[in-house]
């Protein structure tokens, strides 16, 4: 089979011919492939700078994590991988498989899944999200970003308020369900205030956190209690695209009342990961296919995918390979 293959961390991925995979025992199934998206989770994995990563195999292993696929018989499902899933053939387990309706299409499907396990894992597991929150994310700009404005409005909060880099992006958040937004272009003493203004007038329940780092150490102070009763406030770390460690005030700690946790692989309880597959992500693929969850791919080649994988996909658009 032809499949996209890494010999060696940090190396660009090589269209070649692969053995097939064989399911090993009654808990996997051998499907056809038809669209996997790339993340980057996918690229930190492969470059070997990701915490959940595997060990170099001396011939090569195919990439890819997850992706649409085609059972024997002939369904069409969204499926975790055993095996790579960037290749004709690839072995997923039958107990993360979700099947997918008529009305959303391949590429959709493909690039929904990451998303909502960056967006709704941390906002109905780990911030407990109630109708009626006010929820702030950091960093909304990109791909999975724009799928937590529309999953946080999706759950009943009742404000979404938004950061990021591009103006132009930020603009399209306001139409996704986003209520207020935040550049954190602006100098600091600026990003700080509006934070702090926002929190004065209608505080905040949740934050989800895609950045980090330094825009981190600003947001925290800014719900810094002054000796009464504050809300609870429970922050999410889900990714640190702008530094992996932050400074961080005990007093900070101590002056609101704060929940600091993460989101990711090993965070999660088996369970949570079994309503994953029975109940977060069928919703969510219902929602996609009658259009009330609304996300851009772009599609290429899986032939294509060395000249492909550092393509910077523009506007919070996701790439997604069809096979």
């Amino acid at each position: 089979m032809k499949a996209a293959v890494i010999y060696q961390k940090g190396e660009l991925p090589q269209y070649v011919d692969f053995p097939e995979p064989v399911a090993q025992n009654g808990d996997e199934v051998l499907v056809t492939v038809k669209a996997v998206a790339i993340k980057h989770f996918d690229k930190v994995r492969a470059a070997g700078k990701h915490y959940s990563n595997d060990a170099p195999q001396e011939n090569g292993r195919v990439i890819g994590g997850d992706g649409v696929c085609l059972l024997k018989d002939g369904t069409r499902v969204y499926g975790m991988g055993v095996s790579g899933t960037l290749a004709q053939k690839a072995t997923i387990e039958k107990d993360r498989i979700v099947k997918l309706p008529d009305g959303v299409d391949d590429a959709t499907a493909a690039a929904l899944p990451n998303a909502v396990i960056g967006a709704a894992m941390g906002l109905k597991f780990k911030a407990d999200i109630q109708p009626g929150d006010v929820v702030f994310i950091n960093g909304a700009t990109g791909f999975t970003g724009r799928v937590a404005v529309q999953i946080a409005k999706h759950y009943g909060a009742k404000r979404v308020i938004v950061t990021g880099r591009n103006q132009t992006s930020l603009n399209d958040l306001l139409s996704l369900g986003a209520d207020e937004i935040v550049s954190v272009m602006q100098d600091d003493e600026r990003f700080k205030a509006q934070i702090a203004a926002i929190h004065s007038q209608t505080p905040i329940d949740i934050i989800v956190d895609y950045l980090w780092g330094h825009t981190a150490e600003m947001i925290l102070p800014c719900l810094k209690g002054k000796g009464s009763f504050t809300n609870k406030i429970r922050y999410v770390s889900v990714g640190s695209m702008t530094g992996d460690v932050i400074q961080l005030s005990a007093a900070n700690l101590r002056s609101v009342d704060l929940q600091l946790t993460g989101s990711g692989l090993g965070a999660w309880s088996k369970q949570q990961v079994g309503l994953l597959f029975s109940e977060i992500l069928p919703e969510m693929f219902r929602l996609a296919a009658t259009g009330r969850l609304k996300v851009e791919t772009t599609s290429v080649k899986l032939e294509n995918i060395a000249e492909l994988w550092n393509l910077e996909v523009a506007n919070g658009q996701r790439l997604v390979v069809t096979i």
